[in-house]
């Protein structure tokens, strides 16, 4: 519980000091780039839990399907509360407003596999039906969010002979990650993950540059570190490590990583709505900034829908009871590094104003509560799986 609290403790200090240190010029150069490796050393850790029975392919259609669903639903609904609610009626017709607001709100799809698999297998679930499901479904509910970025990405930039490159490319990955999954026996300590992550990182970056270099900026070819980190720890031979130091260095990276989450976010406080206005190009980004009550407000209600739209799974596996299936749906609510990362590349787009900021104190919230969705699981597999859990 209190690894689940820091969490939101670094994103709020990061937060803050975003707003009383605005990163420019060399700090922001160096905070993204740190928070690229660290982002790229998650997702490896992601990658290596993929663990799949390539024999039993058709169920774990299956389950894709109902991971899609369930990172499908609350991204919508959000979608739709951020147009409909958050925006004037002007924009309810406009492409330029549902494609900004359709990324933004992506941050609600993934389920954070991390935390969630930590906390279950410390409640005494690891060998139950619904810890396993629950392993795939978070697995596939990161990767859908992953694949989805790349068309959300061509929509905010329009389809362009590089984007059918990084198209080619992602498919290449997806080949290799299936192909090769869990097949080499690399390395797997914290400092060689890291390793790992930098060299991804310099690579996307250096292919970035490069073709930035030939064809301007609009033209360049960037490749997200996210996909390519989650297709290297595919095709390791995952190896369990629960050594002290190994736990203490991978805590202290995603702790980095949320406080260098938070101090990307742009400087919105002691803003005047006019001032705001300047320097952005984005229709989320022009939208003034509203009182800090009515902000609260709609934090409430954007967690509410993205925890209802996490129930998708309660409605499949109908030979299960409905407390196992019901405990399922509840552990998919914790949010955590990814969500955060899919909220730093919406701000390499420029998208900004009250969504952004909800959509980061939605993830907060959600942090802090991640203990009792946690507690209301257990309670409910004492349901299902009898005292022996306690």
């Amino acid at each position: 519980m209190r690894k689940v609290l820091l969490f939101s403790v670094f994103l709020i200090l990061g937060l803050v000091v975003s707003q009383v240190i605005p990163a420019e010029g060399a700090i922001k150069t160096t905070s993204n780039t740190l928070l690229y490796i660290c982002l790229g050393f998650i997702m490896i850790n992601v990658g290596r839990e993929f663990e799949l029975d390539k024999t039993r392919w058709r169920s774990y259609a299956a389950d894709y399907f109902i991971a899609m669903a369930t990172a499908a639903v609350p991204w919508i609904l959000i979608a739709l509360y951020y147009i409909f609610i958050l925006l004037p009626p002007e924009y309810w017709n406009s492409w330029e407003a549902w494609k900004e607001n359709l990324l933004l709100s992506r941050f609600a799809a993934p389920t954070s596999a991390g935390i969630l698999f930590t906390m279950l297998a410390a409640l005494g679930l690891k060998t139950s039906w619904m810890y396993k499901k629950i392993q795939v479904l978070a697995i596939f509910d990161d990767l859908d969010t992953i694949l989805l970025m790349i068309p959300l990405q061509i929509m905010m930039i329009g389809l362009r002979w590089q984007l059918i490159v990084i198209i080619m490319v992602v498919f290449a990955l997806l080949w290799i990650g299936w192909k090769q999954l869990s097949k080499y026996s690399f390395r797997q300590d914290w400092i060689s993950i890291l390793v790992y992550s930098t060299i991804i990182f310099v690579i996307c970056q250096g292919v970035y540059l490069i073709t930035k270099n030939f064809y301007g900026a609009e033209g360049s070819i960037h490749i997200e570190i996210l996909l390519p980190a989650f297709v290297l720890g595919m095709i390791m031979k995952h190896k369990e490590s629960h050594s002290p130091i190994e736990e203490k260095a991978s805590t202290f990276i995603s702790f980095f990583f949320m406080f260098l989450v938070g101090m990307a976010m742009p400087h919105f406080i002691g803003i005047e709505p006019v001032e705001s206005l300047e320097g952005t190009l984005s229709i989320t980004g022009e939208q003034p900034m509203m009182p800090w009550v009515v902000i609260a407000f709609h934090v409430v209600i954007v967690s509410i829908l993205s925890n209802l739209g996490k129930l998708c799974p309660v409605f499949f596996y109908r030979d299960r009871k409905l407390s196992e299936r019901l405990a399922l749906s509840i552990g998919m609510f914790t949010r955590g590094e990814v969500g955060a990362g899919v909220i730093f590349i919406a701000l390499g787009y420029n998208l900004g104003g009250p969504a952004l900021i909800i959509s980061v104190l939605t993830i907060v919230l959600n942090l802090i509560l991640t203990g009792v969705f946690v507690m209301w699981v257990k309670n409910l597999a004492l349901r299902t799986y009898g005292p022996a859990l306690e």
